[in-house]
């Protein structure tokens, strides 16, 4: 198996340019063009990991084919508007530090500069954290934790001050302002002005668990443990990924050994077992523990994931991967389109997809540590 999936991701980036990227099916099929967006990022990201596991240059080498294509030599980034203020678009972001480093070019230290002085324009809630977008006033989003605060510690650590705190300070107010003490389980979004109409005018809180928010915030607080050096950061951030995964482990569906759409309402009709939101807290679980950073069952318990994604929801057909139980979309708002109200019903009305980016992206991340784990160095 490890091998079907492997050259599956060959394949991939095989068929791949940056123009036109197999993995970003529904994108390319619906006549998207090529940009700089956090998808890409995810998966680029997952590749270096890959050359670096395998040994393998063609991987790495496919990356830097693609994000040249993107960056110029005076460190502009093709396609990317600092003026929507959008987190998303930082993410890709973090594939500069390690091409850096490898290359030592000079435009992807300038390309990480351009991004970190759009983050310093980004708006803020009046408790310091970031908008998630400009049209998401006031909004924190769980998703925009990977999105960027990853991103900014990568800069701190290379090019900065090695000053993390404002990265402990705004995970904190996402613990204290979104984590359910009950439940131990942390909502998609919250509006410090607590004026959107989907936030709890009490707590400003959304009113549903969604499993791939929650993956993605899991998954940058393991990469975060990564990247931030021994102190008191990196002991909060790692206290935090202990307790969210000791948190949602108990929600978890034995039969398959994934995780809920809507992580508290399993059996519920119409809810049902999601890979990109499963493949992120896998990948958490098994890398936190590589780490320390968490309890080492834990690397069991995500490749027990992984084999129930591989079980359950990927096919071998033709030659190709079908990767399917993927939730296309997720979000909350804007004003303008009331369905994304946060609600049980509206998670599960979100169309369930095959192959689509947002799902592939995620199971070749936890493929990257599940391969650590079943083959360590």
């Amino acid at each position: 198996m490890q091998e079907n999936i492997s050259n599956y991701v060959l394949s991939l980036i095989e068929k791949s340019s940056p123009e036109s990227t197999a993995w970003n099916i529904e994108t390319m099929r619906a006549g998207g063009k090529a940009s700089w967006n956090y998808v890409d990022g995810c998966m680029l990201i997952a590749l270096i990991e890959m050359s670096k596991i395998l040994k393998d240059d063609r991987y790495l080498d496919f990356v830097i084919s693609f994000v040249d294509s993107f960056v110029s030599e005076d460190g502009e980034i093709r396609t990317y508007r600092p003026e929507r203020q959008t987190l998303d678009d930082v993410n890709e972001g973090r594939v500069l530090f390690p091409l850096y480093e490898k290359t030592r070019n000079e435009k992807y230290r300038l390309a990480a500069e351009r991004l970190k002085k759009a983050l310093d324009t980004q708006p803020r809630t009046y408790e310091g954290n970031f908008w998630h977008k400009q049209i998401y006033p006031d909004q924190v989003w769980l998703d925009g934790v990977y999105m960027a605060q990853v991103f900014l510690a990568q800069y701190e650590k290379h090019f900065g001050a090695k000053d993390y705190s404002d990265i402990a300070r705004q995970i904190s107010v996402v613990r204290r302002r979104m984590f359910d003490e009950e439940k131990k389980l942390y909502y998609h979004g919250y509006d410090a002005s607590k004026k959107a109409f989907w936030a709890d005018p009490e707590s400003g809180k959304s009113k549903s668990f969604w499993l791939r928010a929650m993956g993605w915030y899991a998954a940058a607080l393991s990469d975060l443990i990564e990247v931030l050096p021994e102190g008191c950061e990196k002991k909060m951030i790692a206290e935090l990924l202990s307790e969210m995964m000791e948190g949602v482990l108990s929600y978890r569906d034995e039969k398959t050994h994934m995780y809920w759409q809507v992580v508290d309402q399993g059996g519920r009709e119409g809810n049902y077992v999601e890979t990109s939101g499963s493949s992120m807290i896998a990948y958490a679980m098994m890398k936190g523990a590589r780490l320390g950073a968490i309890d080492k069952k834990y690397a069991a318990k995500g490749l027990e994931t992984f084999n129930g994604i591989v079980k359950n929801h990927l096919a071998f057909v033709g030659g190709d991967i079908e990767l399917t139980g993927i939730c296309l979309v997720a979000g909350l708002g804007p004003e303008n389109n009331r369905r994304r109200d946060g609600t049980y019903e509206y998670y599960i009305s979100e169309p369930v997809v095959k192959n689509d980016a947002k799902g592939v992206a995620p199971f070749v991340m936890c493929y990257t540590e599940a391969i650590r784990v079943t083959d360590p160095e």
